[in-house]
Protein backbone atom coordinates (compact mmCIF):
# COMPACT_ATOMS: atom_id res chain seq x y z
CA UNK A 1 0.00 0.00 0.00
CA UNK A 2 1.24 3.64 -0.85
CA UNK A 3 1.66 6.35 1.57
CA UNK A 4 -1.38 8.85 2.42
CA UNK A 5 -1.39 11.32 -0.19
CA UNK A 6 -3.05 15.18 1.36
CA UNK A 7 -4.80 17.27 -1.66
CA UNK A 8 -2.48 19.71 -2.02
CA UNK A 9 -4.67 22.58 -3.54
CA UNK A 10 -7.25 24.88 -1.39
CA UNK A 11 -10.50 25.11 -2.88
CA UNK A 12 -10.32 27.73 -6.05
CA UNK A 13 -14.05 29.89 -5.24
CA UNK A 14 -15.13 33.15 -5.05
CA UNK A 15 -17.73 34.42 -3.52
CA UNK A 16 -20.24 34.54 -6.19
CA UNK A 17 -19.37 31.31 -7.32
CA UNK A 18 -22.74 30.16 -8.77
CA UNK A 19 -21.56 26.27 -10.12
CA UNK A 20 -18.63 24.19 -7.95
CA UNK A 21 -17.14 21.72 -10.23
CA UNK A 22 -16.05 18.80 -7.61
CA UNK A 23 -13.15 16.37 -9.23
CA UNK A 24 -11.92 13.06 -7.07
CA UNK A 25 -8.50 13.79 -6.21
CA UNK A 26 -5.37 15.46 -8.62
CA UNK A 27 -3.04 13.46 -11.02
CA UNK A 28 0.34 13.20 -10.62
CA UNK A 29 0.95 15.52 -12.86
CA UNK A 30 -1.20 18.37 -10.96
CA UNK A 31 0.47 17.33 -7.84
CA UNK A 32 3.51 18.61 -9.82
CA UNK A 33 2.40 21.36 -11.73
CA UNK A 34 0.53 22.37 -8.81
CA UNK A 35 -2.25 23.12 -10.07
CA UNK A 36 -6.15 21.88 -11.39
CA UNK A 37 -6.24 19.56 -13.96
CA UNK A 38 -2.61 19.47 -15.32
CA UNK A 39 -2.38 16.64 -16.84
CA UNK A 40 -1.09 17.76 -20.60
CA UNK A 41 -4.06 15.03 -21.77
CA UNK A 42 -6.78 16.12 -19.42
CA UNK A 43 -9.13 17.81 -21.57
CA UNK A 44 -10.74 19.93 -18.76
CA UNK A 45 -9.02 23.39 -19.82
CA UNK A 46 -10.22 22.66 -22.91
CA UNK A 47 -13.30 21.97 -22.54
CA UNK A 48 -13.89 25.06 -20.50
CA UNK A 49 -12.55 27.10 -23.67
CA UNK A 50 -14.43 25.94 -25.72
CA UNK A 51 -17.76 26.23 -24.03
CA UNK A 52 -16.79 30.04 -22.93
CA UNK A 53 -14.24 31.45 -25.34
CA UNK A 54 -12.28 32.55 -22.80
CA UNK A 55 -8.53 31.54 -23.34
CA UNK A 56 -6.34 29.22 -21.22
CA UNK A 57 -2.83 29.71 -21.90
CA UNK A 58 -1.34 30.26 -18.46
CA UNK A 59 -2.77 29.82 -14.73
CA UNK A 60 -3.91 33.58 -14.26
CA UNK A 61 -6.37 33.04 -17.43
CA UNK A 62 -7.57 29.70 -16.20
CA UNK A 63 -8.79 31.36 -13.00
CA UNK A 64 -10.13 34.35 -14.26
CA UNK A 65 -12.49 31.75 -16.84
CA UNK A 66 -13.53 30.35 -13.70
CA UNK A 67 -14.26 33.73 -11.87
CA UNK A 68 -15.47 35.44 -15.19
CA UNK A 69 -18.08 32.69 -15.36
CA UNK A 70 -18.71 32.35 -11.42
CA UNK A 71 -17.37 28.58 -11.23
CA UNK A 72 -15.37 27.14 -8.68
CA UNK A 73 -12.84 24.17 -8.17
CA UNK A 74 -12.47 21.16 -5.60
CA UNK A 75 -11.96 17.62 -4.83
CA UNK A 76 -13.78 15.59 -3.35
CA UNK A 77 -11.12 13.29 -2.00
CA UNK A 78 -9.17 15.21 1.00
CA UNK A 79 -6.74 12.57 1.70
CA UNK A 80 -6.22 9.23 0.22
CA UNK A 81 -3.48 6.55 -1.33
CA UNK A 82 -3.35 5.58 -4.88
CA UNK A 83 -1.11 3.68 -7.37
CA UNK A 84 -1.54 5.66 -10.34
CA UNK A 85 -3.30 8.77 -11.55
CA UNK A 86 -6.74 6.87 -12.22
CA UNK A 87 -9.68 7.10 -9.86
CA UNK A 88 -9.42 3.27 -10.01
CA UNK A 89 -6.70 3.21 -7.73
CA UNK A 90 -7.68 5.62 -5.12
CA UNK A 91 -8.08 3.89 -1.45
CA UNK A 92 -8.34 4.84 2.10
CA UNK A 93 -10.26 8.08 0.64
CA UNK A 94 -11.11 10.81 3.05
CA UNK A 95 -13.17 13.71 1.89
CA UNK A 96 -13.12 16.89 2.09
CA UNK A 97 -15.91 19.03 4.24
CA UNK A 98 -18.46 19.55 1.08
CA UNK A 99 -21.21 20.51 3.86
CA UNK A 100 -18.53 23.18 5.28
CA UNK A 101 -17.44 24.98 1.93
CA UNK A 102 -21.39 25.34 0.82
CA UNK A 103 -22.15 27.51 3.80
CA UNK A 104 -19.46 29.37 3.21
CA UNK A 105 -20.14 30.34 0.05
CA UNK A 106 -24.17 30.67 -0.05
CA UNK A 107 -23.84 31.45 -3.69
CA UNK A 108 -23.12 28.07 -4.71
CA UNK A 109 -26.33 26.55 -6.37
CA UNK A 110 -25.34 23.78 -8.11
CA UNK A 111 -22.26 20.93 -8.17
CA UNK A 112 -21.25 19.52 -11.28
CA UNK A 113 -18.83 16.21 -11.16
CA UNK A 114 -16.23 15.59 -13.49
CA UNK A 115 -16.17 11.39 -12.92
CA UNK A 116 -18.25 9.07 -11.15
CA UNK A 117 -15.76 8.31 -8.26
CA UNK A 118 -16.57 12.29 -7.10
CA UNK A 119 -19.82 11.83 -7.65
CA UNK A 120 -20.23 8.69 -5.75
CA UNK A 121 -18.39 9.89 -2.97
CA UNK A 122 -21.11 13.14 -2.54
CA UNK A 123 -23.93 10.48 -2.79
CA UNK A 124 -22.42 8.22 0.01
CA UNK A 125 -21.64 11.46 2.50
CA UNK A 126 -23.51 14.54 1.41
CA UNK A 127 -26.72 12.87 -0.07
CA UNK A 128 -28.60 15.08 2.47
CA UNK A 129 -27.30 18.47 0.99
CA UNK A 130 -30.25 20.29 -0.61
CA UNK A 131 -28.06 20.97 -3.84
CA UNK A 132 -28.69 20.79 -7.50
CA UNK A 133 -25.98 17.98 -9.01
CA UNK A 134 -25.15 16.94 -12.46
CA UNK A 135 -22.50 14.64 -14.13
CA UNK A 136 -20.26 16.35 -16.43
CA UNK A 137 -18.41 13.61 -19.03
CA UNK A 138 -15.10 13.00 -17.42
CA UNK A 139 -12.43 15.21 -19.24
CA UNK A 140 -9.85 12.17 -18.91
CA UNK A 141 -8.03 11.50 -22.12
CA UNK A 142 -8.69 7.81 -20.28
CA UNK A 143 -12.67 8.63 -20.77
CA UNK A 144 -12.74 7.53 -24.36
CA UNK A 145 -16.25 6.52 -24.81
CA UNK A 146 -17.40 10.00 -26.14
CA UNK A 147 -16.02 12.70 -28.54
CA UNK A 148 -14.65 15.95 -27.12
CA UNK A 149 -17.50 17.71 -29.61
CA UNK A 150 -20.30 15.29 -27.52
CA UNK A 151 -18.21 16.32 -24.02
CA UNK A 152 -18.15 20.34 -25.09
CA UNK A 153 -22.62 19.63 -25.93
CA UNK A 154 -22.61 18.33 -22.21
CA UNK A 155 -20.37 20.90 -20.80
CA UNK A 156 -22.62 23.95 -22.18
CA UNK A 157 -26.00 21.78 -21.14
CA UNK A 158 -24.33 21.38 -17.81
CA UNK A 159 -22.48 24.52 -16.61
CA UNK A 160 -25.56 26.71 -18.53
CA UNK A 161 -22.97 28.52 -21.15
CA UNK A 162 -24.62 29.38 -23.98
Amino acid sequence: MSELLEHPFKPLVFQDTRTLILGSFPSIQSFEKAFYYAHPRNQFWKLLESITSYPINNRDQKIWLLKENKFGLWDMIKRCSRETSLDSSLEEEEVNDIAALLEAYPSITKIAFTGKKAEALFRVHFSHLEVETVYLPSPSAAYAKMSFADKVLAYKKHLGVN
